[in-house]
């Protein structure tokens, strides 16, 4: 079992526990079909939509069930610790929504570098696979995506993936490389929330 196969299920965790409680804010306690399907669509709707563009084909989760077992873990252990995690956490969904763009983007350039695809699109691709599972859950709850909002939200992954690139050409360890330009998205996503950083608004 390779460290990136496992880095993949954290990956999976995490983003299935936002959209687990994204659900519970809006009152879904006694509906744990609508809590795991939204975790579910969080937790894979990204990696999916960046497998179908490649042609990468079985698609992890219909082909490992691991990763639905992982999902099904993390949506029980959203709603059992829901109460400690919002005692412990101030916005625990903004946690594990950036915690899981910072992996998640990396995760994606790397499987899309590996099926040849050109570093441009690699970047675009991981980006696409960081995001697009929490645009599915913020429209599902009825709430404006964050990558709509004035924000840093997409940005943190692009100078992510444009580090991990820059790790590539100097041929940093792997490792550290993975460690380095995910941090680098996570911290720049939890200092923008906490400063309130957004980018200038276009003018009509």
């Amino acid at each position: 079992m390779s460290i990136w196969y496992l880095t993949d299920l954290v990956g999976t965790s995490v983003f299935a526990i936002s959209g687990a409680l994204s659900a519970l804010s809006k009152k879904m306690y006694h509906d744990l079909f609508s809590i795991f399907f939204i975790s579910f669509l969080t937790a894979i709707g990204g990696g999916t939509v960046r497998d179908v563009i490649m042609g990468a084909h079985p698609i992890a989760w219909i082909r490992d069930p691991n990763y639905l077992i992982v999902i099904i873990g993390s949506v029980g252990v959203a709603v059992l610790c829901r109460r400690w995690l919002q005692g412990v956490l101030r916005r625990p969904l903004l946690v594990f929504d950036t915690v899981g763009i910072g992996i998640y983007t990396i995760l994606g350039m790397q499987k899309a570098l590996s099926f040849g695809v050109n570093t441009w699109a690699s970047m675009l691709l991981g980006v696409i696979s960081a995001l697009f599972g929490g645009v599915i859950r913020d429209t599902l709850v009825n709430d404006l995506p964050l990558i709509f909002d004035r924000q840093l939200y997409a940005t943190p992954c692009l100078a992510g993936a444009v580090l991990y690139q820059i790790g590539l050409i100097l041929a940093l360890d792997p490792n550290l490389n993975f460690i380095l330009s995910a941090s680098a998205i996570t911290l720049i996503r939890l200092v923008a929330i906490r400063r309130g950083w957004s980018l200038p608004r276009i003018n009509s």
